[in-house]
């Protein structure tokens, strides 16, 4: 059985979660002012908010979504890493003391100071809340699969717990709470992972030969919808849950049985000298039923070291283009969607001044970088852990924490929970935020005093809470760096060509900018709906039927963006007489 209810999960779970609300409640007493509640009033100490930075960035998509896709696809994982990373140098070398010296709630007061208009408050405030509500989905996800070997729930129970332990988050504290919030998680994120990493090493590789599958296992939906594995019934659920577990050594080149505890680049070695049992899933349809089969299948350790094995990431290995192409706007996407997040950008306004802004990235940028550096050994070492569940690639570094002790599974868990609260909190924030400040204080010119500001953000928070819970329900069982991908896509269209140009061309207008905003937005989420990934996994559709040849946006909308500002603004310039 991969999942058994836990009582050590479940007490360590409530008081994590307990420490974390009553923290809220007490520091909700110190947000008094709007400045306070929405940018913490600019007293955080830069070092806190570097690593509050971290546990910001470093979101399901990171612990759960990355070390999933390394345990199940090898490098390729780990390229997810290095564009999440590589975004980084955008904020550090270009973004940072700009925008801290700019604005004072909301990226859309960047964007305004120059030309102090209502409509970039506007347009600015609708792409804010189109990225967070994109980026909440794959948190909400995250959730979901957590929830289940916790505390024995449901899927759809643990993304609507989520969602109402957030909201009451936001609502009693703002960004003070999520600040520190975020500073213990993202240290203890860390710590923990440094952990299981060294466990990993002790542990070594060893070979389990018998432990292979040799027939697929198949799950049948009968015309009640209750489930079944191999004919055998499953207990309470709504997913593919206790199906025989995988990652399995079943042979090493040298013919060793084990490796006993080794070095990093020795066990990175053995790994890639092994032959090892995962699993591939295949999906069908009989009696107009849905049938999941889970087919066992031995890969070579060197092969798992070199990119091409993720489905998105084959086109590497391909002669055709557009599969390129779409590895190509994938890191695009990453890379210049870092500086664009707007739960990211609004931190820049928790510090004093433009120094602390630069050297809390720092901050935030070491943390993160060693983060993802451990991501490469947890996801392989879950490789080989024995432990892998084959119908949820998220949760494979709980479950490898698992083969270690129950209390480290409980420990990681509850951690890897407070990592989804902490970036739904943030992006809550900055949704809500966006609301009272660009649109209601902005677009409708509403005169709020600081009470009548932040009710009005604590009520648009629930809002954004209840359409983060439906998105979370709607998109059960997608990978959550995938989704995380699509989110890093539409704020670099949106957001970081209007905020470059702003900095860095004194030819564009308040209109380009509006243009820009708007185009990068709009063009973006047209693409992610007719593109080939939402074919065949939200539409059921035949992928060759989409729209568009590839399903990564960034590299077709973030030029698109450019030129939208470029051509409006020449063409509103102001005459020269």
């Amino acid at each position: 059985m991969v999942y058994e209810s836990s009582s050590i999960a479940i007490v360590v779970f409530v008081l994590m979660v307990a420490g974390t609300v009553g923290l809220s409640f007490y520091l909700g007493s110190r947000a008094r002012s709007s400045h306070g509640y929405f940018a913490a009033g600019g007293s955080i100490h830069w070092f806190v908010n570097g690593i509050a930075f971290a546990g910001d960035y470093l979101s399901a998509a990171s612990f759960l979504g990355i070390c999933g896709m390394i345990a199940f696809y090898g490098f390729d994982g780990f390229l997810y890493s290095i564009g999440y990373l590589a975004g980084w140098l955008v904020a550090l070398l270009v973004i940072a003391e700009p925008l801290k010296r700019l604005g004072k709630y909301t990226f859309a007061d960047a964007l305004a100071s120059k030309f102090q208009s209502d409509g970039i408050r506007t347009a600015a405030g609708f792409s804010t809340l189109v990225v967070s509500l994109v980026y909440l989905v794959p948190q909400m996800v995250g959730a979901g699969v957590l929830v289940k070997p916790l505390l024995g729930l449901a899927y759809w129970q643990g993304v609507v717990l989520v969602g109402t332990i957030v909201v009451v988050i936001v609502v009693t504290a703002g960004m003070v709470s999520t600040t520190y919030v975020q500073f213990l998680k993202g240290g203890l994120l860390v710590l923990f992972s440094l952990l299981i990493t060294v466990l990993v090493l002790i542990r070594g590789v060893d070979v389990h030969p018998e432990g292979a599958r040799t027939s697929p296992q198949r799950v049948t939906v009968d015309a009640s919808g209750q489930r079944f594995i191999d004919g055998v019934r499953l207990g309470t659920g709504d997913s593919e849950q206790n199906v025989a577990p995988v990652g399995r050594v079943v042979g090493m080149a040298d013919g060793r049985t084990s490796t006993g505890p080794v070095g990093p680049i020795a066990f990175l070695q053995a790994i890639s000298a092994s032959r090892i049992e995962l699993s591939q899933t295949n999906k069908s349809t009989e009696d107009g039923r849905p049938v999941v089969e889970y087919a066992p299948r031995v890969v070579r350790g060197d092969e798992m070291m070199a990119p091409g094995n993720l489905p998105a990431f084959q086109g590497i290995r391909r002669a055709e283009l557009f599969p390129k192409l779409d590895f190509v706007s994938l890191m695009v996407a990453l890379f210049a969607g870092t500086a664009s997040l707007p739960h990211i950008l609004i931190r820049y306004y928790t510090v004093r001044d433009q120094a602390s802004a630069r050297k809390s990235t720092i901050v935030g940028i070491g943390a993160i970088g060693f983060f993802y550096l451990l991501t490469l050994y947890i996801g392989f070492g879950a490789m080989v852990s024995g432990a892998l569940d084959p119908s949820d690639s998220n949760m494979a570094a709980p479950l490898l924490a698992k083969s270690f002790s129950e209390l480290l599974f409980a420990a990681v868990s509850a951690i890897a929970f407070t990592t989804v609260l902490g970036t739904v909190s943030g992006l809550i924030v900055a949704a809500g935020g966006s609301v009272a400040h660009d649109f209601v204080a902005g677009m409708l010119g509403m005169q709020l005093n600081d009470t009548q500001m932040i009710r009005v953000a604590k009520i648009a928070s629930i809002g954004v809470g209840a359409i983060a819970i439906l998105a979370g329900l709607a998109f059960e069982g997608m990978n959550v760096s995938y989704l995380v991908g699509w989110a890093f896509a539409i704020a670099a269209s949106a957001n970081l060509p209007a905020l470059l140009m702003l900095l860095f061309w004194k030819g564009t207008t308040k209109q380009g900018i509006i243009a820009g905003v708007v185009v990068g937005t709009i063009a973006s989420l047209l693409w992610i709906a007719v593109c080939p990934e939402m074919f065949k996994t939200m539409y059921g559709l035949d992928p060759n039927t989409a729209w568009v040849p590839f399903s990564q946006p960034g590299l077709v909308t973030i030029p698109l963006s450019f030129l939208a500002i470029a051509i409006v603004s020449q063409a509103t310039k102001p005459s020269q007489r």
